[in-house]
């Protein structure tokens, strides 16, 4: 399966503003032609706003868009499950199945954590029922009573569900025994942390051991944060640090490519400019490097790319 490219826009505005990405939508339409035809093939919403404008901001991109798939952040304890559930399913049809739920422990905006739990494993505890719970609401076919530690549903029942139903991608991370447990029973795509090659290879490793337990093993696909830079990084998303021209980020890249990742995740490429070069020369450059290896060597994973030491983890 060949590499996929996914936008992760910065929390400021690229002049050094405190205006977030989509702080102008006509601008902001601007970049999203660049990014659905520089090769990206997903971009995350995770505004600073909160849940509600991520959803709004949600179905804009959606709508403004034909082919990019918008990976929503989205955390337990805002909006109740049913709620959500039609919500999500409403997004999700309406984009003819562009719709990813990106799940996260702890909420970007504090006036969204008035419910919050105390605790890191109730958290997750808390994300694994409400996962559940719109499982089921996506897929039932007629309603149903639930009584849970955190929720408590009379008569559940969404009537239009997405094109997905229950299968709507799931994305997840963490490292926690408790995270890497409740991921590997829900996670359709697990984010990895940054780290050495050594380091992300090890969460793979426990990861895929996490979702053995519920038959998942070979269900997971792993996607990697990715900061690309010539100069000095820009801080924001932890992401790995790749530094240098475009062809030796691609060669950098190559190595965590091997590992089995499928998905990297471009962060800090917000300006026009800075979209439309790493679109047109390191994605390309390293979707082709990738196709040359896999000519030579059929079996995917069997090569070992000589690499450039110098991607890092950077925060």
């Amino acid at each position: 399966m060949p590499i996929e490219f996914t936008h992760v826009p910065g929390k400021t505005h690229p002049t050094g503003t405190a205006a977030p990405f989509f702080y102008d939508f006509a601008e902001t339409a601007t970049k999203l032609g660049l990014i659905e035809d520089g090769g990206f093939r997903k971009i995350v919403v995770d505004d600073s706003a909160g849940l509600l404008t991520n959803m709004d901001l949600a179905g804009q991109v959606l709508d403004r868009t034909s082919s990019l798939e918008v990976v929503l952040t989205h955390w337990a304890g805002v909006v109740e499950p049913t709620v959500a559930a039609r919500q999500l399913a409403s997004i999700d049809r309406k984009s003819g199945g562009r719709l990813a739920l990106r799940m996260i422990s702890e909420p970007l905006n504090d006036d969204d954590a008035e419910t919050r739990p105390v605790g890191h494993t109730v958290i997750w505890q808390r994300i694994d029922e409400y996962l559940v719970l719109l499982k089921r609401l996506w897929s039932n076919d007629r309603p149903f009573d639930h009584e849970g530690a955190f929720y408590s549903v009379k008569g559940g029942y969404v009537p239009r569900k997405g094109p997905h139903g229950a299968d709507l991608v799931i994305r997840m991370g963490g490292q926690s025994g408790t995270a890497l447990k409740v991921a590997g029973r829900h996670a359709d795509v697990f984010e990895l942390a940054p780290g050495s090659i050594d380091e992300v290879r090890q969460l793979m490793e426990r990861v895929r051991g996490a979702a053995a337990e519920h038959g998942r093993a070979g269900k997971l696909r792993f996607a990697l944060p990715v900061r690309i830079h010539q100069g000095a990084a820009a801080t924001g998303h932890k992401a790995v640090d790749v530094a240098g021209p475009p062809a030796q980020a691609a060669l950098s890249l190559l190595a965590y490519a091997a590992l089995g990742i499928d998905e990297f995740m471009i962060v800090g490429v917000d300006t026009p400019r800075e979209i439309a070069t790493v679109g047109r020369e390191t994605i390309a450059l390293l979707r082709n490097s990738l196709a040359r290896r896999e000519a030579e060597v059929p079996q995917p994973g069997a090569y070992a790319p000589r690499v450039p030491q110098v991607a890092r983890a950077a925060g």
